[in-house]
């Protein structure tokens, strides 16, 4: 069933929708460059987020390349949870700038430690590139902890691509002992590669992500010919997936991938917790100064989550 936008965005959605109209009469293709800086651009609608007792652009060293990321403590002398925030992006776009209040909303309200990771990105580093720059994170991350205090529990969130990296890390824990996930926070997740489910079509024109991007990401993250169904986590589940909660927004083209995966877990026997965002679209939470009353619950859902 195609969703029902909130009214809030309604003006906002048909400003995208002329714009993605003069672009194909123009034969404007999509580029690396064009997503992104589009992408940017709803930096404008996010407010900078808290004041934080620390924040520090730190690195973690692999044997070919550096990773970046943010560090977000609300309170250095506690013992705090550790979340490792994977942003979303098409597995092509965003980064820790933009994320950067997402980041700090989260540190805040849910009072752990937010570690953001610039992981890499397509097409220049395709699949899985991204996934392992953030399993390194995951499997080394007290290394950048120096003068901060942790709890020992660590917890992954992600949006859109983000969730896919988070759902994919939690797959991969059935053959790498060494990774360890409490909770996994999936925000409209990305958990089907095959884009086989309904709502891609209910949802896949008018509401801002569209599947004929979805499609163009998906060629530009996997350009070796792999299984979309062996990478897709909702294809891969096992029953030592961590405790797990989903958003999910009812006009993303994402919103069945994401109720399938809630279902599933529930079969098997995972702890999971879903919340709906009937009238929002896809990336809602980029969107925060049209949508404040829903991005706002939204970050106490995922603060009690983590608190819990």
């Amino acid at each position: 069933m195609r969703g029902i936008v909130s009214e809030k965005l309604s003006e906002f959605i048909e400003q995208v929708n002329i714009a993605a109209s003069d672009a194909r009469a123009n034969n404007v293709n999509y580029s690396p460059e064009l997503v992104r800086a589009n992408l940017n651009k709803l930096s404008a609608f996010l407010d900078p987020g808290p004041e934080l007792e620390f924040v520090e652009d730190r690195v973690l060293v692999t044997a070919s390349h550096n990773i970046k990321v943010r560090m977000y403590s609300p309170a250095i002398a506690e013992k705090l949870p550790v979340v490792l925030h994977f942003h979303g992006g098409g597995h092509m776009c965003g980064g820790i700038d933009l994320y950067d209040p997402i980041s700090r909303k989260v540190a805040k309200q849910g009072h752990c430690i937010v570690i953001c990771v610039d992981y890499r990105l397509a097409p220049e580093h395709p699949f899985p590139a991204g996934i392992d720059d953030c399993e390194h994170v995951l499997l080394n991350y007290q290394e950048v902890l120096q003068g901060l205090n942790f709890s020992g529990q660590v917890y992954t969130l992600g949006d859109s691509a983000g969730g896919a990296i988070c759902s994919t890390l939690a797959m991969r824990s059935s053959h790498n002992r060494a990774i360890k996930i409490d909770k996994q926070i999936l925000i409209y997740p990305s958990v089907d590669y095959t884009m086989r489910l309904p709502s891609v079509d209910e949802n896949g024109s008018g509401f801002l992500l569209e599947k004929p991007r979805i499609q163009w990401y998906f060629d530009n993250y996997f350009q070796n010919n792999e299984s979309r169904i062996d990478a897709s986590p909702l294809y891969n589940l096992h029953n030592n997936l961590p405790k797990t909660l989903v958003l999910t927004a009812g006009c993303d083209p994402l919103r069945d991938e994401g109720v399938a995966y809630v279902n599933s877990l529930r079969e098997l026997g995972v702890d999971v917790v879903h919340h709906q965002f009937d009238h929002m679209i896809h990336a809602y939470m980029l969107l925060e100064s049209m949508v404040k009353s829903e991005c706002q619950q939204s970050y106490k859902i995922i603060a009690d989550y983590i608190q819990s």
